[in-house]
């Protein structure tokens, strides 16, 4: 018997929303890296002021693609350009529907010639993958899950990020000197431990930094390396909880909802895609609610990825998004808390959570939440949020209401009595470095 598709999940749920409406549903955190390591406060302090390393060699499904066709079929699924894409550099990946909405994003590199990876959540792999089989292009590809989904043996890479003030030091003792000039978003083959990775000039909260990459078989050296030259710095070990806060002032929103749960030219995706994968588990909650899933769909342009899109190919949404990049609506903010609301309604033990709560002005809903995270240099919590743009300008009064709609039976608009929290706009990203330096030389 087949397994259930994602498809036939809609269809006996009755509607996209009835099958992912799921309240209360745990934040995700990554899997097998701990939770702390000294203490989640500490480790986020430690990539504003000294030095952190992150280990992500586990949380993320890496697909790697090749073969002659390999860049046509990228070009033909996504709005990048490839014309300028150069071996060892990498690029915020954007695929879109036809009506030019975000399938969800991913970090492509390029490996050669003909090789490219896609690394993050699945849904962009799963789009790429769909064309691949279906399109008549000459590409093979392989899938290396996430480490709860992989069903044995370790990841094919690690991936080692340091950040921070002190990110440049800790570099150079590690490496005897400085590393080759990179741009920004670019890697350059390094040596480290004996072993050959690579340094990509990247980081997740905005802070200066590299990412390694490298051959799991290299993993204990090459970590056993960064953190010796990391421990007369300072280094701290980010674990799980404050990892997972970072992308809230880098201003980066994970894992938006894929916009293929309506679109009638998209039926034969959702019959390929399974049920039980993140496209059908991935939850929504939170006091945002609608039953039309298209509320939740967004635009790249949204999302701040216009920088990204190039128009010089066709390309699956190309007329779409040609139509919509002078007709944005909604801006991507922050939404700082008061601090004092979020203690009386939150307590001491918020970290975050990745729920939509409703984000109202006055008496107007402006928009919803999608990541609300504790940052301790901060002093509060911030939230990332999409709001109208009339209430997108730094310093707009508005109220988060925070809690749960209990989903379909119960109106949008019902009194619920939830609590509300009073917040300031300001802008996305919220971390400085990261809005005016992050992408210098890039």
């Amino acid at each position: 018997m087949a397994a259930p598709s994602l498809q036939d999940g809609i269809d006996k749920a009755g509607s996209p929303v009835a099958l992912l409406w799921k309240p209360g549903s745990p934040p995700f955190m990554p899997p097998v890296v701990h939770d702390e390591y000294v203490g989640w406060r500490q480790e986020q302090t430690a990539w504003h002021e000294t030095v952190s390393i992150s280990d992500l060699s586990f949380h993320m499904s890496d697909t790697f693609f090749e073969g002659p066709d390999v860049t046509r079929l990228l070009s033909a699924v996504s709005a990048n350009n490839y014309a300028k894409f150069a071996v060892g550099q990498a690029k915020q990946f954007v695929p879109v529907t036809s009506r030019g909405l975000i399938i969800t994003d991913g970090i492509l590199m390029r490996n050669g010639e003909d090789s490219y990876s896609l690394t993050g959540a699945p849904s962009a792999q799963n789009w790429v993958k769909f064309h691949a089989e279906t399109g008549g292009y000459d590409v093979s590809f392989e899938t290396d899950p996430d480490s709860r989904n992989r069903k044995e043996g370790d990841p094919r890479l690690f991936r080692f990020q340091i950040q921070g003030p002190l990110a440049q030091d800790l570099v150079e003792r590690a490496f005897g000197g400085p590393l080759p000039e990179t741009k920004f978003f670019h890697s350059s083959p390094v040596t480290l431990a004996g072993a050959s990775i690579r340094a990509l000039r990247h980081g997740m909260a905005g802070q200066a930094g590299y990412e390694f990459i490298g051959s799991f078989a290299d993993y204990a050296p090459v970590k056993e390396a960064l953190m010796t030259a990391g421990e007369p710095l300072g280094l701290a070990h980010v674990g799980a909880m404050a990892y997972t806060t970072a992308n809230v002032e880098s201003g980066w929103i994970p894992s938006p909802i894929p916009a293929i749960y309506t679109d009638p030219d998209l039926a034969d995706y959702r019959r390929w895609l399974p049920l039980f994968g993140i496209e059908g588990q991935r939850p929504l909650h939170g006091s945002f609610f609608s039953e039309d899933i298209e509320d939740y769909y967004l635009s790249p342009f949204e999302l701040g990825y216009g920088r990204s899109i190039s128009f010089d190919h066709d390309f699956i949404g190309r007329d779409a998004l040609l139509a919509a990049k002078d007709q944005v609506s909604r801006r991507k903010v922050t939404v700082v808390l008061d601090p004092a609301d979020a203690h009386r309604v939150l307590g001491d033990g918020f970290v975050l959570n990745h729920a939509r709560y409703r984000v109202e002005a006055g008496d107007q809903v402006a928009g919803m939440t999608y990541q609300a995270a504790s940052l301790d240099p901060a002093g509060t919590v911030l939230a990332l949020a999409m709001v109208a743009e009339q209430f997108a300008e730094p310093g707009t009064a508005v109220e988060v209401v925070w809690g749960e709609h209990p989903g379909p039976g119960t109106a949008p608009d019902a009194e619920l009595d939830l609590p509300r929290i009073r917040a300031t706009v300001q802008p996305a990203p919220y971390n400085e470095h990261a809005r005016t330096a992050y992408r210098r030389n890039g």
